[in-house]
């Protein structure tokens, strides 16, 4: 396992090939992708989780796996490289965490009762359903105001991804992501109030 500070994913030309073969409806690259980058997949989801200091309600392997069968799904993905690539990972295992707090949260109000299965050692449900979703429609108003901090807190919050990765993968600079991360951090937190 990596540290928590030294999230990489596998080779960059080598992720890139494989979005181009994905692109062009290989059917064997995604599994491929997959399969190179699953490791590191699981290092961001369990960094995530861990960032998130809370009963999250997935496990890592959940949540990679619950990724992968949106993303083989997914059709028409314009991932270009890594930089793609790491951006679609971070909004796809915040929508599944978003997804699947709200299907908790139905079923305490005595919506349908059916057995999650994204993990074995799904716990309990808790208080954090509730204060998931706010965050996230919180989020979905500053990238209104803001598209870019949006992108780095999904990309930092929900990918557990650095500064620099950030900055990489938006083209920016470091030291802008992290301006950006103090910026939505302020708005968010007046918005939570």
């Amino acid at each position: 396992m990596l540290p928590s500070s030294q999230v990489t994913l596998a080779d960059p030309a080598d992720v890139t090939d494989l979005l181009v073969r994905v692109r062009a409806g290989d059917p064997r690259s995604a599994e491929q992708l997959f399969q190179a980058t699953y490791e590191d997949l699981r290092d961001l989801a369990r960094q995530r989780l861990r960032n998130a200091r809370r009963n999250t309600l997935l496990d890592t392997t959940g949540l990679v796996h619950e990724w992968y069968v949106r993303f083989a799904a997914a059709r028409h993905l314009q991932l270009e490289d890594r930089k793609h690539f790491l951006r679609y990972a971070g909004r796809a295992m915040r929508n599944i965490i978003v997804d699947f707090a709200r299907r908790r949260s139905a079923e305490r109000r005595g919506g349908p009762h059916e057995r999650e299965t994204l993990g074995e050692n799904t716990p309990a449900v808790d208080e954090s359903d509730e204060k998931l979703l706010i965050v996230h429609e919180a989020l979905d108003e500053l990238a209104k105001l803001s598209p870019r901090m949006a992108e780095v807190v999904t990309m930092r919050y929900f990918a557990g991804l650095t500064d620099a990765e950030i900055g990489e993968a938006l083209e920016v600079t470091e030291r802008t992501a992290r301006r950006d991360w103090v910026k939505a951090r302020l708005w968010l937190a007046k918005a939570l109030e």
